[in-house]
């Protein structure tokens, strides 16, 4: 049987951790800026886990890590 590919697209957007969860970067913060808050911008800067409920089909789409 071959190898597991990686899915490229997911490997550039998450990483793994030292305790084996996934790290992620928030969604909008790319554009239409002006109309969202100063609070909300900072916390859309900081990086979050991966939730519970997704984190079985990040790891099928992340063989190796």
């Amino acid at each position: 049987m071959p190898k597991m590919k990686t899915n490229r697209a997911t490997a550039k957007r998450i990483r793994k951790t030292g305790s084996g969860k996934f790290r992620r970067q928030r969604a909008n913060k790319s554009h239409i800026l002006t109309k969202k808050s100063r609070k909300r911008k900072r916390r859309l800067r900081q990086a979050t886990l991966v939730s519970q409920a997704d984190r079985k089909r990040v790891q099928r789409l992340l063989p190796g890590s």
